[in-house]
């Protein structure tokens, strides 16, 4: 014993380490990286893979986006749909996965009554037939008369934009004070994107959308219930299921009496309880009053967990009358283009109504997963049991029968785990189990052949493959200021690529274009180095690098910007190299855009890296590409331009990129303010006076100002480009209420 207790003692040292990450003294990541994975390993391993008959997904597929057109649609069609399948089908309940947060206008009801009430208002003939008309033109009307007698449930998206109060929520499903006195940890939100007042009020209710996104990335749970600013609103698959069963109330189910000796370090809520005619229903919830998504399958069309009909069936009477009799229908769609999308565990490409169509089953067949406060216990209780054992007898075992143990300890430990997740509906946790098996096993193993050292720097070594080497030495020497874990930041990402570099290569010899690139690249990231910049990847000739991470940085916009003007610059000096050489210049586009990114370890199993995503990270991907469309070097968004001083801007555009509803104001930066001279002050000056009279379509002033802008500038292709859209908006004025967004129809 007294040979073997280093072994020992390392094998309770294993062993503390993670009681301390199961206690919650302390977070692992690694741990609960692979928690997720055998998590998702027990649910693809344990789903029945069958169809579940009662919930029917109305799609909008290609197939239906195709004979109908284009989403949005008509609400005249909606309303068409939404009769047939209460009337014709027979449906039990509706939910709409979809948001009607603005008025349809595709009827021109609107650009009739603005006629009414503008040239033609002292015409009675048009005001009579306008009043005979307008009623059949009114499809928000003939929507809202379509749900106000049937069950119809809509939906809603929550967000943390405090200034976005779009449309109307429906009546909170629990009020303000309900959980006074219990640690509960809700999501909690400050804005919403609702819907229309008219159809709120005349459906039976609604829930939110948003899903629970794990730190890797994966969708695996739901909130039943969320804050909004001190009230409580259910999911769609809640208020679907409340609705079918007659609307009835939510009761919090917190532990009993005899579970009193649990610490209640998670959410002190267990269930959220419906009574419907002496039936209980109960929904295990989690630490944030989530549940775990029940996947039947592996989505899809073709995943065969539920039957998909493709929308324009309903619309265009192809199915047989009462074919979908007391089916719960669910409204969504499958189609990549209108992005609802979701990366799960069964699918990188997982349709969200089908997140809703599993919930609602879940709750209805109770086959909904528990993942209990007192599951910690659990595991403390199993960590203590295995490791003391193994760190006892493993020393003193030989290598075959200590491999033979770690096995049948390992095995049993799986075994048992997996037979509480099946057949008991439990949630266990796993991950810590297998690793302190793991560890004390390896431990045992390697002692005799390694010294100390050497062990330590084999598992420094497994720790560091998850990150990149540069990020392990910083993080090594204050482990605690660094995480890989994804989180969301506001960061800045900038992204840079040589114009025409196909004609460039063309006309290089290999050996010089390597140098050429080479060059180029070794330039431009020494400048990002020195402006704090995290350089993310290249990309062939381009170029994607950001700022505010891995070390918090406040000033991340101020030093992107800074470091494009600097690479622009240090692009004119490598050309006058190349010049030198009889090599072609060199321009570069440069787009810097500011906002909330996931930004940590991302990729697959085989590789990984330290990166940044989400819209602000496409939108700079996309200002770069526009570079060259309207002739500068840098475009900056408006986010980014908000956040820098001390730096001279041109605003260029108000654009609308394809895949987005909301105009975005791009800007140019032109240099330190210290720097740029009178001359070209006046003509920022003269050219944001012409783009004012251009938005309020003032087109003799604006023409008259662009000519004299190219006349002084006659090489500025923003200039040129702005008298050519004046040009054509006078032969093809826009809409009264335009507001100057001009609408790219390609990324």
């Amino acid at each position: 014993m007294k040979r073997n207790l280093p072994r020992i003692l390392l094998g309770l040292a294993v062993l503390l380490l993670f009681l301390g990450h199961a206690a919650g003294f302390y977070t692992i990541a690694f741990v609960d990286r692979l928690e997720y994975a055998l998590y998702d390993l027990r649910l693809l391993s344990s789903m029945p893979r069958t169809l579940d008959p009662s919930v029917v997904i109305l799609d909008i597929d290609e197939k239906s986006l195709a004979e109908v057109g284009h989403w949005p649609w008509g609400r005249d069609k909606l309303a068409t749909i939404v009769d047939k399948l209460f009337n014709v089908q027979k449906v039990a309940i509706v939910g709409f996965d979809v948001v009607f947060a603005e008025k349809d206008t595709s009827s021109g009801l609107d650009v009739l009554q603005n006629l009414g009430r503008g040239p033609l208002k002292d015409d009675p003939k048009y005001i009579a037939a306008l009043q005979q008309v307008g009623p059949s033109l009114d499809y928000d009307k003939e929507f809202v008369n379509a749900i106000k007698d049937h069950p119809v449930i809509l939906s809603y998206g929550l967000t943390n934009e405090a200034s976005q109060h779009v449309g109307v929520l429906p009546p909170p499903v629990l009020p303000a004070g309900t959980f006074n006195g219990h640690p509960v940890r809700f999501l909690h939100w400050t804005g919403y994107g609702g819907n229309l007042p008219d159809l709120q009020a005349a459906a039976l209710s609604a829930g939110h959308f948003n899903p629970q996104i794990d730190p890797d990335g994966e969708v695996r749970r739901v909130p039943m219930l969320e804050e909004e600013n001190g009230q409580y609103y259910e999911s769609l698959s809640l208020a679907m299921v409340r609705g079918l069963l007659g609307s009835p109330p939510v009761r919090p189910e917190y532990p009993s009496d005899e579970q009193s000796w649990v610490p209640k370090s998670y959410s002190g809520l267990e269930y959220l309880d419906l009574a419907f005619r002496g039936r209980l229903v109960r929904i295990p919830v989690d630490r944030e009053v989530a549940s775990l998504i029940p996947f039947r399958g592996p989505g899809g069309v073709d995943g065969g967990s539920y039957r998909y009909v493709s929308i324009a069936d309903v619309l265009y009477d192809r199915l047989k009358p009462g074919e979908l009799t007391d089916k719960i229908v669910l409204v969504g769609t499958t189609s990549l283009g209108l992005l609802d999308m979701r990366s799960t565990p069964v699918s990188p490409n997982f349709p969200g109504v089908e997140v809703h169509a599993n919930m609602i089953s879940g709750i209805l067949n109770g086959k909904i997963k528990e993942a209990p406060d007192y599951s910690r216990g659990a595991e403390i209780v199993t960590l203590l049991i295995i490791g003391l054992l193994l760190s006892i007898v493993l020393p003193l075992l030989p290598p075959l029968r200590a491999v033979l143990m770690t096995i049948l300890v390992g095995a049993a430990v799986i075994a048992m785990n997996f037979a509480f997740f099946v057949n008991g509906n439990l949630l266990l946790p796993l991950a810590s189990s297998l690793l302190v098996v793991l560890f004390i096993f390896v431990i045992n193993m390697v002692y005799g052949f390694f010294v100390e050292s050497k062990t330590k720097r084999e598992l420094e070594g497994l720790f560091g493959s998850y990150v990149p080497p540069k990020l392990v030495e910083e993080m090594s020497r204050d482990p605690r200021a660094y995480s890989m874990e994804g989180k969301s930041e506001e960061l800045t990402v900038m992204f840079s690529d040589v114009r025409g570099f196909t004609t460039i290569s063309e006309s290089l010899e290999p050996k010089d274009l390597a140098t050429y690139i080479n060059d180029y690249l070794t330039a431009m990231s020494l400048i990002i180095q020195n402006h704090r910049g995290t350089l993310d990847k290249y990309i062939g000739d381009a170029i994607m690098a950001f700022w505010g991470a891995p070390i918090p940085d406040k000033s991340h916009a101020q030093l992107a910007v800074e470091t494009a003007l600097a690479m622009q610059a240090e692009v004119l000096r490598l050309n006058v190299t190349f010049e030198e050489r009889k090599w072609p210049d060199m321009k570069i586009g440069i787009g810097v855009s500011t906002g909330i990114m996931s930004v940590g370890d991302m990729g697959s199993k085989i590789r990984k890296a330290y990166t940044v995503m989400g819209d602000p990270v496409n939108l700079g991907a996309r200002l770069e590409a526009r570079t060259k469309f309207y002739g500068v070097g840098i475009l900056v968004s408006e986010a980014t331009r908000k956040a820098v001083t001390g730096i001279v801007f041109r605003e260029i555009d108000k654009v609308q990129v394809k895949g987005k509803d909301e105009a975005v104001v791009i800007y140019e930066p032109i240099g330190l303010e210290i720097n740029v001279t009178k001359d070209k002050n006046d003509e920022l000056k003269l050219w944001h006076a012409t783009l004012k009279a251009y938005r309020m379509q003032q087109w003799d002033q604006a023409e008259l100002q662009l000519l004299n802008l190219q006349r002084a500038h006659p090489d500025t292709v923003l200039y040129q480009l702005y008298a050519e859209r004046v040009s054509e908006f006078r032969h093809s004025p826009p809409d009264p209420d335009w507001d100057g967004v001009h609408k790219f129809s390609e990324k």
